[in-house]
C-alpha cells in the first residue's frame, strides 16, 4: 500500500520521504525474494557479508558493521547469529572486552557473496535504469548524497 498522495514532494517533504521509502522497500523486498529463493538469504544479509568481505581478514567491530550498513549494533548481532551458526561468518571476541569482538566472513560465507552477486546483478539487470538515463541517475545520486550527508 502506499503513502503517496497527489501532492508535489516539493511543496511537501512528507510526501517526498514516504515516496522514497515506498520506493526503497519495494526494491528491498525484490532483492529479499530473489536472494532467499535462491540463497536463503535477506538484502541485509547480503549487506553484512559484503562489507565484512570489503574488510578482508582483519574483520570489522560490530558497531563499524553497524555503521557500514545502516543499523544498529544490536540488529548486527541478531543478524550475525545464524549466519555464524551456517558457517558464513565468524566472532572472534574480544580477549578484554566482548563489544572489541571483530566479525569476519568465513570461505563459505565468500562463496555466499559470490553467488548471491550474480542473482543481485541479474535482478539489477531488469531494472529501467537504462531508460532513466545515466544524468537523471547522477543528478539522483547526488540528491540521495545531500539527504544522507545531513545524517
Amino acid at each position: 500500500m502506499s503513502t503517496r498522495n497527489n501532492s508535489s514532494a516539493s511543496s511537501n517533504p512528507e510526501v517526498l520521504l514516504a515516496h522514497i521509502l515506498d520506493t526503497a522497500a519495494g526494491l528491498e523486498r525484490e532483492m529479499d525474494r530473489a536472494l532467499s529463493f535462491t540463497r536463503g538469504i535477506t538484502f541485509r544479509e547480503y549487506r553484512l557479508v559484503s562489507v565484512l568481505a570489503d574488510a578482508g581478514s582483519k574483520g570489522l567491530p560490530r558497531i563499524d558493521l553497524a555503521n557500514a550498513v545502516g543499523l544498529t549494533a544490536s540488529a548486527v548481532t541478531r543478524a550475525l547469529r545464524p549466519m555464524e551458526k551456517l558457517g558464513y561468518v565468524e566472532t572472534v571476541r574480544g580477549q578484554r572486552d566482548a563489544r572489541q569482538s571483530l566479525a569476519k566472513i568465513t570461505k563459505g560465507g565468500a562463496e555466499l557473496l559470490s553467488d548471491a552477486q550474480q542473482i543481485l546483478h541479474d535482478q539489477l539487470a531488469g531494472l529501467p535504469l537504462e531508460d532513466i538515463g545515466e544524468a537523471r541517475l547522477d543528478i539522483f545520486v547526488e540528491v540521495l548524497d545531500l539527504l544522507q550527508a545531513r545524517r
